[in-house]
């Protein structure tokens, strides 16, 4: 049985079952909060953005399509050579890790999906947020894509079995020390794997608390993709604007 390692999304998030199990996700939905997000900063084509935790690339190649220079950065090794395929000009792919700076600024430094708060040192989320900061030139906005903390755990479903490409992931979810932690199971080619995920459960006012440390401003919350405001009981997303 395979075990996640210390800093687990480096091991699961690396593996193609991660992208099996996520494969449904909603491709217009992405792009709808991209255009809309966009617009919102009145980016500029041409401007440079940068996809911090970009995975294979969904956001970042969207972005580029819009006429935008894109960098997107990641941990995995194996996303970004996949995303590396749909390399042009004006969009590049690189191994990073977004606790620290990346060498160069941007108009925007968005982190998309979730892609925050699964560090095991508290510290590493002060980090990252210092160094979006870092990375933004003088108009620049960062934007965090986060799960509302109190509407998720209102509801969660502790046990679901979902089937994708003959494989069938047996998930469970619960609430520990702070964090909202899913467990995947699942069995392929006769052998077992086991992975976790595990989230820090960060409200708005921790992120305000980050914020404050790190100096910078929130400027907007919203509280989904179509950029509508933020209620804290029945809001799905918690979507951060600063600079």
């Amino acid at each position: 049985m395979l075990k996640d390692s210390t800093m687990w999304y480096a091991s699961w998030f690396d593996t193609p079952y991660y992208h099996i199990l996520y494969k449904d996700r909603d491709q217009t939905e992405a792009k709808d909060f991209m255009d809309n997000l966009t617009r919102y900063l009145s980016l500029e084509k041409g401007e440079k953005i940068l996809d911090l935790a970009c995975g294979k690339g969904r956001h970042s190649i969207y972005l580029n399509s819009l006429g935008f220079d894109v960098t997107g950065v990641d941990l995995s090794k194996n996303s970004i050579a996949y995303a590396s395929q749909f390399e042009n000009e004006t969009l590049k792919f690189r191994v990073h890790d977004m606790c620290k700076p990346y060498p160069e600024q941007f108009s925007g430094v968005f982190n998309l999906f979730t892609s925050f708060g699964y560090f095991d040192k508290e510290e590493d989320n002060l980090s990252t947020i210092k160094a979006i900061k870092s990375n933004l030139n003088a108009s620049g906005f960062g934007v965090i894509d986060f799960l509302n903390t109190d509407y998720v755990i209102k509801h969660l479903v502790p046990e679901e079995e979902k089937q994708v490409e003959g494989i069938n992931f047996h998930i469970q979810r619960y609430v520990e020390n702070g964090h909202i932690v899913k467990e995947i199971r699942f069995k392929d080619q006769g052998e077992d794997f086991f992975f976790t995920e595990r989230v820090k459960a960060i409200s708005l006012e921790d992120f305000k608390d980050y914020f404050d440390q790190a100096e910078v401003h929130l400027l907007d919350v919203f509280g989904n993709y179509q950029l509508q405001k933020f209620y804290k009981e029945t809001s799905p997303r918690l979507i951060l604007i600063f600079k």
